[in-house]
Formats: C-alpha cells, sequence, structure tokens
C-alpha cells in the first residue's frame, strides 16, 4: 500500500470518480455482471441508497480517488437488518497494490461500529484476484451459484462469500 493513500468516507464530489472506477469494472468483465456503463443518473440513484449505517468509503492517492467500497442493503425485511453486501472497485492502475485489501480492513470496521453481524459478497466465480482479496480480508465461500448470470453471451457461476463480525 502507498504511504499517501488516504481513506475516507465518500462525498458527493467523489460521485463521478467512483462512476469512473465502476466503469472500468464493467468493461473488464471480471467483476460485475452489469454490461451497460453507469451513468450519472444511476450513480445519484445508488448514493442515495446509503446512509450513514451503509457506508460508502474511498481511497484517495495524493488526492485522486483510486477506489472505492461500500456496504449495501440486501434487504428491507428486519431480518437482515443485521447483514451488508459488500461492493469494492478499484481502479485498473491501482490494482494489485494493497489497496482493496486497505478499503476492506476499514470497511470492516465501519461495520462492526454499525452493529453489523456479517458482510456478503456475490463474485464471478472467473475472478481470482477477487477471490483472493476476499479470502485474505476473512471471507470464506458459502456456495456456487452455477450458470449464475449471462455475460457477453456466456453463462458465468458466482460464488457467495460471507464474513461473520462477532
Amino acid at each position: 500500500m502507498s504511504v499517501s493513500l488516504t481513506i475516507r468516507r465518500a462525498s458527493g464530489d467523489d460521485l463521478e470518480a467512483i462512476r469512473r472506477i465502476y466503469n472500468e469494472g464493467i468493461e473488464d468483465r471480471v467483476a460485475t455482471l452489469d454490461t451497460n456503463p453507469k451513468s450519472n443518473d444511476a450513480i445519484m440513484q445508488w448514493w442515495s441508497q446509503h446512509d450513514e449505517r451503509y457506508t460508502i468509503l474511498v481511497a484517495a492517492e495524493l488526492g485522486e480517488v483510486v477506489a472505492w467500497a461500500s456496504l449495501n442493503r440486501i434487504s428491507h425485511r428486519c431480518a437482515h437488518s443485521e447483514i451488508a453486501d459488500l461492493s469494492v472497485y478499484v481502479a485498473r492502475a491501482h490494482r494489485n497494490k494493497g489497496v482493496g485489501y486497505s478499503l476492506l480492513t476499514r470497511l470492516t470496521h465501519e461495520a462492526r461500529q454499525s452493529a453489523f453481524h456479517k458482510i456478503m459478497l456475490h463474485a464471478l466465480d472467473g475472478n481470482e484476484h477477487g477471490k483472493r482479496l476476499y479470502r485474505k480480508a476473512g471471507f470464506v465461500e458459502v456456495g456456487v451459484f452455477k450458470e449464475h448470470g449471462l455475460l457477453d453471451g456466456q453463462y458465468v457461476d458466482v460464488i457467495a462469500m460471507e464474513r461473520l463480525l462477532r
């Protein structure tokens, strides 16, 4: 990890960088089943679904946002109120440098502070870099959804991972 890396809560001023980084993930076809770039309106709608508890963090290097991670609501049912879904995206030029791990470490702390019991995620089974990152951050695989999504005309498997926080 770079000495100049700063991790902080995201603000509305970060939305363009978040959108750019997410759209790189869409283009690269390794981190999401989304295939169409996100518009400003789509990112604004996503932003509006987060609050103090459902945290969005950014990692900035020399003032430039190079990655982001968020805790997302999985359901409005009260039985799921202590479970958060995870998203994490790192700009291409900053991948495999410890930025994602730093974000996940801080986000895990934030999740505990917000009284979450568990963080879960879904990842493309072919995303080996992502799976290594999640395992390093304490996530364990709990299942595989076979042919769970269609990506560029091919069915792909999606894994489910989780990390208990207490």
